[in-house]
């Protein structure tokens, strides 16, 4: 049986060696966000044209990679399963695909054959001494794919962390791999205005001590967090951990000690933040990184008493249908993760599901309280899901509520400027008859 070392030696590589394990009419599967390989997806893209047919399936991309081309999309062609700045464009014009799901079902679309797999390419840590890489910058769907893959391609780079969790892969696994030392692209904490200020202040002021956290992706949520320095004992179970959850572990207010489900231990599926949110996250103890199927599954986050979920919207109607990731029929991001969290919320014990959002859009020119949502939007959250919806101008609690009750508190917390023009929807519709 070779070594570790000896089986790192021979399947390193060029990029462009790399790239001969992949053929035409392959699906490359790679990771959420800065997990995905640069030097990979890079000569990917320069070799684009002696290619055909080849589909790049990833989740949140980062970067926008010289294969982002109309005109060779024939020969590499990406496939979204949650648009990003860099994917969004493609998306809206057609020439990127779009592909719905629960993020917590990902895997499992994998594993049965109903998402195509063909190789793997994913960006990890050095190995170790036993030979393992640590995927921990998305652990993600990628952990399923490997297991499904012909080929598995790493780029190694000593700035990835290698994190706890089942979130490893071993050398004898590893088709090829090539190494660089770039910087992993840093994600910081958006700017908070009064909007996103008061909108933290409500949310924060209903979570309790000792609750166990989920932070979805945007900038209302991170301003959410940040208002929560002053909480004690908080925990993590989320999908993504940012420089914003790094705050609370280092003012204190996250400790895991209350955590009824893996108590001591923050667990995510995916990373994106700062120099200092990787560095935190090497062979940390308090950390360990989990697929998506474990920590998105409504029936495993929803263990964890007092499971607050906080995840952003762009429009909410008046029974309380969220969509969250369109304008209108034109894709914006994706699920994600809101769906699984709503109701991971709604099946804990204690758990509270907010749905955040500004009241208004385009320098309150339009509300995103709707009387319906706009034709084509994809929903999100359905109206049997939603818990609380929470703009700057206060919370509405939805669950167990008639559609009357309903229409009366979305009303109250949308835009004063649009309240009566709401109600008079409200009428025609016969919400309030």
């Amino acid at each position: 049986m070779q070594k570790p070392h000896d089986l790192y030696q021979a399947r390193r590589g060029s990029a462009l060696d790399a790239l001969a394990h992949v053929r035409d009419g392959d699906t490359i599967i790679v990771p959420t966000g800065v997990g995905e390989p640069p030097t990979l997806l890079a000569a990917l893209s320069e070799q684009r044209r002696q290619f055909n047919d080849i589909r790049v399936t990833q989740l949140l991309a980062v970067r926008k990679y010289a294969y982002f081309d109309p005109e060779t999309a024939h020969h590499v062609r990406h496939a979204s399963l949650f648009f990003s700045g860099a994917s969004r464009e493609a998306g809206q014009q057609g020439w990127a695909d779009f592909i719905p799901n629960h993020f917590s079902e990902i895997p499992s679309l994998i594993e049965r054959g109903d998402m195509p797999c063909d190789v793997v390419f994913s960006i990890a840590s050095p190995m170790d001494e036993h030979g393992y890489f640590s995927l921990s910058l998305g652990v993600d769907y990628t952990m399923a794919a490997i297991k499904k893959a012909r080929a598995v391609i790493l780029e190694v780079n000593p700035n990835v962390p290698f994190a706890n969790g089942p979130c490893h892969i071993h050398i004898s696994q590893v088709t090829a791999l090539v190494e660089s030392r770039d910087a992993i692209i840093e994600v910081g904490l958006p700017k908070i205005g009064p909007v996103q200020e008061a909108i933290g202040k409500y949310v924060s002021d209903m979570i309790p001590d000792g609750s166990t956290l989920q932070i979805g992706y945007g900038g209302i949520p991170d301003a959410v967090v940040l208002q929560l320095t002053g909480k004690h004992d908080l925990g993590i179970h989320s999908e993504m951990i940012g420089d914003g959850i790094l705050k609370l572990v280092e003012c204190g207010s996250v400790t895991n000690r209350k955590k009824n489900f893996l108590p001591g231990k923050m667990v995510a599926t995916f990373a994106l933040g700062s120099q200092r949110l990787y560095q935190f996250m090497h062979q940390n103890s308090m950390l360990e990184m989990h697929p998506s199927n474990f920590t998105n599954d409504p029936h495993i986050a929803g263990q964890n008493n007092q499971l607050m979920a906080i995840n952003a919207s762009l429009q909410v109607d008046l029974l309380g249908q969220c969509g969250s990731e369109s304008i209108a029929h034109s894709p914006y991001s994706g699920t994600g993760g809101q769906s699984d969290f709503v109701r991971s919320a709604n099946r804990s014990a204690g758990g509270k599901a907010f749905i955040v959002l500004p009241s208004t859009a385009k320098d309150n020119a339009i509300s995103r309280v709707v009387p319906t949502l706009t034709a084509g939007a994809h929903v999100s959250t359905s109206k049997n899901d939603v818990n609380y919806v929470v703009t700057e101008f206060g919370v509405a609690q939805l669950r167990g509520k008639s559609a009357r009750q309903r229409a009366a508190a979305l009303i109250a917390i949308a835009h004063p400027d649009f309240r009566a023009e709401l109600r008079e929807a409200a009428n025609r519709l016969e919400i309030f008859r």
